[in-house]
């Protein structure tokens, strides 16, 4: 994941004010990094998402920090976050909330689900049935929860983040494609390389705790104001013709590629352009390149397609495929 993003060079002059924004977000990334070796591209991932107000999927197999990385950032933002672990007999309610009959009132009274947080952690979300899978769907695209025709809007920022593991089918249920759709960014935990391993053991040998991020320094280091202040900044990224075209010429070229069944949609294309700015503006410029479209390609478009099963057989993924679109479709000027 960390080859996805790479350092670019900054705008030599930036207004103050989009300096201490920025400021503000690589500290968070500072904080993380005191409980979470390595994944430093996972990490800026995430902080996409947040200032695109998108949703995030994290594959990867147990054991690398996946829970870790979402409450370092929610206690580095000063955010609520709460973690659902998604099972064979989870019921749609369990997640969004219910009425429960109040004996002493003799009404119904609206006993809010976990979904009602700022960052939602879906741990293990193809081990639920499609059915309570759905129940996320309002969530993620309305941010609200509709209970007996009553719609209830979850608080601000909302962010999902699920997870799954990539090797193990057993007893899961496949996303369906209206909720992978949904997901910003899919995001690759990988396991983390010989030196950062060592590192992870000397922390915990040292006394680290990843249950007690205070005792291991990570606290606030930016507020809702901050990420509110990162949201506008993006919004103001330029993006030109070209790039625009770019982006679009990119997802056409996955409906024409011959190992795919599925290609990019349209709200493919609205990712890639929205995640583009937010990492643009991460690196310090306002305005997007080709170079930043590229660095985000697979992160925004792996989960939106399907390969053809004869493409499969023959060895060939998603990023591949996604490899060779790219370099199949002309880089504007």
């Amino acid at each position: 994941m960390t080859a996805e993003y790479q350092a670019t060079t900054a705008d030599p002059v930036r207004p103050a004010d989009q300096v201490d924004q920025r400021a503000a977000f690589a500290a968070v990334r500072t904080e993380v990094g005191k409980a979470v070796v390595g994944q430093d591209g996972v990490i800026t991932g995430l902080l996409i998402a947040l200032l695109c107000e998108g949703h995030v999927l994290l594959e990867g197999v147990p054991g690398v920090a996946k829970t870790l990385l979402v409450r370092s950032l929610a206690a580095a933002l000063s955010l609520e976050s709460k973690r659902v672990q998604f099972t064979p007999d989870l019921m749609p309610g369990d997640v969004t909330g219910s009425l429960i009959y109040d004996a002493r009132t003799s009404q119904f009274q609206f006993r809010p689900g976990p979904v009602f947080t700022n960052l939602l952690l879906a741990d293990e979300i193809n081990r639920t049935p499609p059915k309570t899978q759905a129940a996320l769907l309002e969530a993620m695209e309305e941010r609200q929860v509709s209970v007996e025709g009553d719609p209830r809007p979850l608080p601000v920022p909302f962010l999902v983040a699920a997870t799954q593991n990539p090797v193990e089918y057993e007893g899961t249920y496949p996303l369906p494609e209206a909720q992978l759709d949904r997901f910003l960014l899919k995001l690759t935990v990988a396991l983390p390389e010989r030196h950062e391993e060592i590192g992870i053991l000397e922390r915990h040998a040292a006394g680290f705790n990843p249950r007690d991020l205070a005792a291991a320094g990570v606290g606030q280091v930016a507020t809702g104001s901050d990420l509110a202040a990162g949201r506008e900044a993006v919004r103001r990224v330029r993006v030109t013709p070209e790039i625009t075209g770019y982006v679009v010429d990119i997802c056409r070229a996955t409906r024409m590629s011959p190992s795919l069944r599925l290609g990019a949609s349209p709200r493919a294309a609205t990712a890639l352009q929205s995640s583009s700015r937010a990492w643009a503006w991460l690196s310090g410029r306002d305005y997007v390149t080709p170079d930043d479209v590229k660095a985000l390609a697979a992160p925004s478009l792996r989960h939106r397609i399907q390969l053809r099963p004869e493409a499969e057989l023959d060895g060939a993924t998603p990023e591949g495929v996604l490899d060779g679109v790219l370099a199949s479709v002309l880089v504007p000027r």
